[in-house]
């Protein structure tokens, strides 16, 4: 695990904004092991074999997470924005996470990573 990622979300100031991050990220690296994190453009990134596979980033009242290469997959409708190659989702305090969702559109989308 990466410090810098650690400490970011150590500093988030909304106790559910720190618990919803944490959450994903054991997510990210519980659905791809192998993934490497670093901090980037103020954003913890996720990368399998050195490609973008995921992105938490945060705002004064949501969290949104992003996966990648996202062609081809199937997203429920009206819950992901974004382009084919991206998909994000935005949570807010209180809204419903569906991790088994998260976890097989992630695992979909960076088995060809």
């Amino acid at each position: 695990m990466n410090q810098e990622v650690t400490d970011f979300i150590e500093a988030l100031q909304l106790p559910w904004q720190k618990e919803l991050s944490s959450t994903l990220r054991g997510t990210v690296l519980q659905t791809i092991p192998e993934a490497t994190e670093r901090m980037q453009y103020k954003k913890p990134h996720f990368l399998k074999n050195g490609k973008y596979a995921a992105v938490i980033s945060t705002s004064k009242d949501a969290v949104s997470f992003t996966i990648f290469n996202a062609t081809g997959l199937e997203f429920p409708e009206g819950r992901y924005d974004g382009p084919p190659e991206r998909k994000s989702i935005k949570l807010r305090q209180g809204d419903p996470v569906d991790l088994e969702e998260i976890v097989s559109l992630l695992g979909q989308a960076s088995s060809s990573l």
